[in-house]
């Protein structure tokens, strides 16, 4: 098989390119782009540079990139921003596709649009809320992505993955959808197969991530109708909870759906897997007696008076208790952005070391419950590697779809 020609957008510090490198010879990453917007630093730029050369890599908001300045490719691939679907703000806050970071869909519609020769596959990620934002439309921004990618030719399927569920050292539920264009032999055989033996058995996702059959499921069938704005505008308008399951497949707007579950037999990594010797942490990682009952306070379940001054009343804050220190013999909670800095926090994961002493985790370790090379953001300060982290996908889990990708087109 020919070499499958990649084009990397949001690509952060190469979270997908490493999956891809991992899976298969056959994937040739000729152009990427990384911008941060809303600061002069391009720290993430710089480490995808210096990791993978400066050769055929944009640092350029993408929304200023002409189609002209991107090669051909067969894959386009990227996790595409995610902060208006964040589980950091409650769903009735979120803006969904319509917020600052969601318009950045369009930029990916608009390269699969004016592409040379539009490419033959298409491999998105976004936090599992997608498929149930906004609040007042549950579904609806995901109903659009499905929608416009069907229009511009391209049959889907989605799966909402947790990578510890399969072996991996991360608690991290991300949703990954595969486009196939029509011009593509995969797109005929989705059209001549049954749906649920796609996604039960025959799908890129079901070959790469095993489902347990035994196990009853949800499942679901229905049509987007309408053009994008009558989508847009009438998708679930009541408000209902969202038609769409962790898997399915769609193709010319006929979509099938179902919840999965997973079947994994193996080795599961654990944080206790990917710890540093104690003796090789450094000291400013460990958490010192004066900050140690801040931590507790805010790992701790409270219910306490609160007073809003801004808004001028009174309320009632409650909160469950988090587990302090994280057990080494579980895979760890998902990273998030503010992982790093030595200030007390709820969501920072901590451990206890085999001296008794509780300490952070640090970038390297950091690294490898995303499956990354160990040092791969080194030169970077600890808070941004910490950052880079929380943005980023679990390698693994590209790597196996990489190969399960390779697999279909061999056959």
């Amino acid at each position: 098989m020919k070499k499958i020609k990649v084009v990397e957008l949001f690509a952060g510090v190469g979270g997908f390119r490493i999956g891809l490198n991992n899976a298969s010879n056959k994937y040739d990453v000729v152009w990427s782009n990384q911008w941060e917007p809303a600061t002069k630093s391009q720290e993430a730029s710089d480490v995808y540079i210096k990791q993978f050369g400066e050769k055929n890599h944009s640092n350029k908001d993408i929304a200023k990139v002409t189609t002209k300045e991107i090669p051909e490719h067969n894959l386009l691939v990227g996790g595409f921003p995610c902060q208006d679907y964040s589980v950091a703000k409650s769903l009735s806050k979120s803006k969904g596709i319509s917020g600052k970071k969601g318009v950045l869909w369009w930029e990916i519609h608009r390269i699969l649009k004016d592409s040379k020769s539009r490419p033959e596959f298409v491999l998105l990620e976004n936090v599992d809320r997608l498929l149930t934002s906004p609040a007042s439309q549950r579904g609806r921004d995901f109903a659009i992505i499905l929608a416009s990618l069907s229009d511009l030719g391209y049959a889907v399927e989605w799966r909402i993955i947790n990578a510890a569920e399969y072996g991996m050292p991360q608690r991290r539920r991300r949703v990954f959808i595969m486009g196939y264009h029509k011009n593509t032999p995969i797109y005929e055989k989705i059209k001549k197969i049954d749906s649920k033996n796609w996604v039960f058995d025959e799908g890129t996702f079901s070959e790469a991530f095993n489902i347990d059959k035994s196990k009853n499921r949800n499942t679901n069938n229905f049509n987007l109708k309408g053009d994008l704005i009558s989508v847009s505008n009438n998708f679930n308008k009541k408000g209902e909870s969202s038609p769409f399951q962790n898997a399915g497949v769609m193709i010319e707007r006929d979509i099938f759906t179902s919840k999965v579950f997973p079947n994994y037999v193996g080795k599961q990594t654990t944080i206790k897997d990917i710890l540093l010797r104690e003796k090789d942490v450094p000291e400013n990682f460990f958490i010192d007696k004066n900050s140690l009952e801040r931590w507790e306070y805010l790992k701790g379940a409270k219910k306490e008076k609160r007073f809003n001054k801004k808004r001028n009343f009174s309320y009632v804050y409650a909160e469950g208790s988090m587990i302090f220190p994280d057990k080494l013999n579980y895979p760890s909670r998902t990273i998030i952005t503010g992982e790093g800095g030595s200030s007390p926090s709820r969501f920072k994961h901590v451990v206890k070391t085999e001296s008794g002493r509780l300490r952070r985790l640090t970038p390297l370790e950091l690294e490898r419950l995303n499956m990354f090379p160990d040092n791969h953001t080194d030169g970077c300060t600890d808070i941004k590697r910490a950052f880079f982290m929380g943005n980023a996908l679990v390698v693994g889990v590209v790597e196996k779809i990489g190969k399960a990708l390779v697999s279909k087109l061999d056959n």
